[in-house]
């Protein structure tokens, strides 16, 4: 057995903490009667947005809705899967089956200590009540739940599938007992150290904190409240004081740490950028793996990472970032296209029969600056290029119907690198920003590497699928830079996670404390 464990105690305090909204929180024993520190303020967020009050079947809530419901497994700074809920995990050598050690006297915001048949019912629901996303494909592969006696959870799987531990790191254990259980939940039920407290749609979510919440110490705050608002200017927002941690693009994260008005930080897990081509229905000459190179030999790397990240951007032709554990060094090295070759690139399209002059490249991307950088270098080999710009539906719709050559594009945080591989597979879901890669054998490698219960036989894998993606030539990654992270002065102790969660075993606003 391959074993992970938490040094984390658990808190074994009685008292009810939590309500409808704040001013029902606030009536509850004082946070002294627990022997901790007084909680004190509100912290206001300002990220993503909550899309339902259901967490099974969200589609992009995860930096609101973990405040209140948490995971067995939480997503560790490197990538790797730590235990949350569970004080412990065990995977046997085969990758079949996996055995959870639940917390003790961790308890449901209704007061009720969370059990393993509850535990094991938040699997059978989305198993059986929700459809579509990562978390119900996981779950079909489920082929038994056991209970091995009061604290232990048996899943096994029908064959080795190693996402799983990651993907559970986004399936909340919620109470049965919850409003809307057997159909949509209103009122959901969970552990965090937050409560669902009042929601306004589309426009915020007061959470107050929770008085028995099993990590002792925390929270800190009194409650956090989200602001859910689309269209606001968030930077304005955080110098006003009007919020305290918002989601920022480069040029105003800029701003706001030259004006001493917040510190920047980065999701442990990046946002990468490539150029890919029409892999399904090439025409000539983009068909020529030559004509490819030369492309990306065009490219300057460096010069596109330093518009699109600033110091944080990172040259790499590796779909993970440095730090991350499935991060290989000397491929990263070797990288032939970290540099642009102009003379290079001529050779090959030389070789290739190609006269640059004569072709129109139709090149797709997002109404994104980006795109426009990549445009402009490789005009610089003579090619005309028809650069069409989208919005998501737009560009989504046209790369769909593979009528063009070239693309710049980029995917964000992913909590597991399975993730992103998927999406390169000949089925693979939402195919389109890659050109829509139809490739048995690159199938095979990440099929093979998915059954892979040993993790560094696993990333081997994962190069060798890597490797053959630059040698056919159907996409070549840039590099990659964080989502950025504004933190109002004052905001202590909160350190964002790998994803967009607010809350994860290692961090966030489970920690974070406002100065008076």
């Amino acid at each position: 057995m391959i074993r992970f464990s938490h040094d984390r105690g658990p808190d074994r305090r009685k008292v009810l903490f939590g309500g409808a909204g704040l001013a029902a929180a606030l009536a509850v024993l004082p946070a002294e009667a627990f022997g901790q520190s007084v909680r004190k303020g509100v912290l206001k967020y300002a990220t993503l947005g909550l899309d339902t009050s259901d967490p099974h079947r969200h589609t992009g809530s995860i930096a609101v809705q973990q405040c209140y419901v948490e995971t067995l497994t939480s997503i560790a700074a490197d990538g790797s899967v730590e235990p949350f809920l569970a004080e412990s995990f065990e995977v046997s050598p085969d990758g079949l089956t996996y055995r959870f050690k639940l917390r003790p006297d961790v308890r449901f915001h209704n007061g009720d200590v969370m059990t393993v048949a509850d535990v094991a019912a938040n699997f059978e629901r989305v198993k059986t009540k929700v459809k579509g996303g990562w978390l119900v494909s996981a779950m079909k592969r489920v082929a038994r739940l056991e209970t091995a006696g009061p604290t232990t959870l048996a899943i096994t799987l029908e064959e080795p599938y190693s996402p799983f531990l990651s993907l559970l790191s986004e399936l909340w254990i919620l109470s049965p007992k919850s409003e809307g259980w057997d159909e949509t939940i209103k009122t959901p039920i969970g552990t965090g150290p937050f409560t669902f407290g009042t929601w306004q749609p589309k426009v915020k979510l007061l959470a107050p904190a929770f008085a028995q919440y099993w990590k002792s110490g925390a929270p800190r705050l009194e409650a956090v409240e989200f602001d859910l608002r689309d269209g606001i200017d968030k930077s304005l927002a955080l110098r006003a004081g009007d919020v305290h941690i918002i989601s920022v693009e480069r040029d105003a994260a800029e701003t706001l740490e030259k004006a001493g008005a917040a510190t920047v930080s980065g999701l442990k897990d990046t946002t990468w950028y490539f150029v890919a081509f029409n892999n399904r229905r090439p025409r000539k000459p983009f068909d020529d793996e030559r004509v490819r190179r030369a492309l990306a030999l065009a490219v300057d790397k460096a010069a596109f990472m330093r518009f699109v990240g600033g110091d944080k951007g990172v040259v790499t032709n590796q779909i993970v970032a440095p730090g991350n554990v499935y991060f290989d060094e000397a491929s990263h090295a070797a990288d032939a296209f970290a540099k642009p070759d102009l003379d290079q690139a001529r050779k090959l399209l030389a070789e290739a029969g190609v006269r640059p002059a004569e072709h129109t490249i139709e090149f797709v991307s997002w109404q994104e600056a980006y795109a426009q950088v990549v445009v402009q270098m490789v005009r610089r080999l003579g090619f005309k290029v028809n650069h069409v710009a989208l919005d998501d539906i737009g560009a989504q719709k046209r790369l769909g119907q593979y009528d063009w050559d070239m693309n710049a594009m980029a995917s964000g945080p992913r909590s597991d690198i399975y993730l992103r591989y998927v999406r390169l597979m000949s089925d693979g879901p939402n195919p389109v920003l890659w050109g829509g890669i139809q490739d048995a054998e690159l199938d095979r490698l990440i099929n093979e590497a998915v059954k892979q219960p040993d993790i560094a036989a696993r990333k081997a894998t994962y190069l060798k699928a890597s490797e053959r993606i630059t040698g056919r030539g159907y996409f070549y990654v840039i590099g990659h830079a964080p989502s950025l992270i504004a933190i109002r002065k004052g905001v202590n102790g909160y350190d964002p996670g790998f994803t967009w969660a607010c809350h994860w075993a290692s961090g966030g606003i489970a920690h974070a404390t406002i100065d008076a």
